[in-house]
């Protein structure tokens, strides 16, 4: 799956938050100053050549709704960050983030909780 630009994610956000709007709805989220109508729809346009919405037409209108979910672009690009920065180790991911974060206390032991969780499933699951 393709990294989305920071334009595209910005959209894509929006859409899975509305999950299906036309090109004036997505505006509406945007923050002021809000981008140009055709700025918007040029960005759409990309996104559903790469495969990440879709559209219903109305007439010369188009109703768009996203084709990937938040959960597996979320999946997808955490990966790709995994591998390009942590060498693909979870390891050197909390290393990093309990040491250049300043990660508090209760921060680390509601990790670690989960962690334990984790591995009581998945050892009862073996």
């Amino acid at each position: 799956m393709n990294e989305l630009t920071k334009a595209e994610e910005q959209i894509m956000q929006i859409l899975w938050k509305i999950e299906k709007g036309f090109v004036k709805d997505v505006i509406e989220y945007f923050n002021k100053p809000k981008p140009a109508y055709n700025t918007v729809s040029t960005i759409i346009r990309i996104l559903e050549k790469k495969g990440f919405i879709g559209h219903k037409a109305y007439g010369k209108t188009h109703e768009y709704y996203p084709l990937v979910t938040k959960k597996d672009y979320t999946k997808s690009f955490f990966r790709g960050f995994l591998g390009k920065y942590f060498s693909n180790s979870f390891q050197q991911l909390v290393s990093f983030f309990s040491n250049e974060n300043e990660m508090s206390i209760e921060e680390m032991e509601k990790i670690m909780e989960m962690m334990e969780n984790e591995i009581k499933i998945k050892k009862e699951n073996l």
